[in-house]
């Protein structure tokens, strides 16, 4: 199985449109190597700029370009750009409604051994509390190839979070189920629900076969789109289950298990069990000792099924 970290997609998608589309533009603030972005500044040095690590300032330049016809693509670490430049996110791209897509990259705790500082567990919550901003967390490399190419399309702000490593694939090149803004059923289920979105995905979907293994039918829904959510599908899906597990790398707070709660009690009330880092600075490690260490494996998220079942 492959292994091909979502932002280096990113990277290949604007690169092959580029080539014809010279209103795609790429900003980093001293981030193009750990966006994977350094090929597309050599590539096309005139649709390329750098602004330093100055991230108020590689918003609010994006939100110009915008203005003038351009599409740029804002790369920067999640960490600092739904924190340092939120203002500039919330009034010069969602307020000034302009084609400004904000990638944040090394999302969650990707930057694990470097604490707190680092890691972006705020940010699904902040972004989505931004009037007309959209929130993307795509699962694999073919999901985020599918999603650049539908924002390319398109002319409103977005924010789009992506991972640093590499992760498995959860869909194949012939088999990817993307529909702008509705969320991808990977499995059907009948017991309980996992709803997971961004890297939480490929987890689900191991954990629903451990599941499988043991007599309990699990559903997987990758809520790629946390704003909009998907509220019809999720309860098309969760109607057919007892019991719904939501699965973040993310605060539990203000995230996918706050907004999945709200629709859930008022559609079709159940039992459900939110699933995300602790509201407390993480431990430190790589990305799956991380995930291990507060159950956000498959492993983790089985566990908790048999639990909410009363297995």
């Amino acid at each position: 199985m492959a292994k091909i970290a979502n932002k280096q997609v990113i990277c290949d998608v604007l690169m092959e449109h580029a080539k014809e589309d010279k209103d795609i533009v790429v900003l980093c603030s001293d981030s193009r190597g750990s966006g994977s972005m350094t090929p597309f500044a050599n590539e096309y040095p005139e649709q390329f700029v750098e602004t330093g690590i100055a991230e108020q300032n590689l918003v609010s330049i994006s939100a110009g370009l915008a203005k003038c016809g351009k599409k740029p693509f804002a790369v920067s670490p999640a960490s600092f750009l739904s924190t340092r430049s939120y203002e500039q996110a919330k009034v010069d791209c969602a307020y000034s409604n302009t084609n400004v897509t904000l990638v944040g990259i090394s999302g969650g705790v990707s930057y694990g051994a470097l604490g707190m500082s680092h890691h972006s567990a705020q940010d699904i919550a902040a972004m989505s509390a931004i009037p007309n901003m959209r929130v993307y967390l795509p699962s694999d490399r073919f999901q985020t190839g599918k999603l650049i190419e539908a924002l390319l399309q398109d002319q409103k702000p977005a924010y789009l979070r992506v991972g640093r490593n590499a992760v498995d694939d959860v869909y194949t090149e012939n088999n990817v189920l993307f529909e702008m803004d509705k969320a991808t059923v990977v499995a059907e289920g009948t017991d309980v629900l996992i709803v997971a979105c961004g890297e939480m995905v490929g987890p689900a979907k191991a954990a629903a076969e451990l599941l499988k293994e043991d007599g309990i039918s699990a559903g997987v829904l990758d809520m790629y789109c946390v704003k909009p959510l998907d509220e019809k599908g999720l309860v098309e899906q969760a109607s057919k289950v007892k019991a719904v597990i939501t699965v973040e790398e993310h605060a539990p707070y203000g995230g996918l298990g706050s907004m999945v709660c709200q629709v859930i009690c008022r559609d079709c009330p159940k039992k459900v069990a939110v699933m995300a880092l602790p509201d407390e600075p993480a431990v430190s490690g790589t990305s799956k000792e991380v995930f291990a260490y507060y159950g956000l494996s498959a492993e983790g998220i089985s566990a908790k099924a048999k639990e909410l079942l009363n297995l």
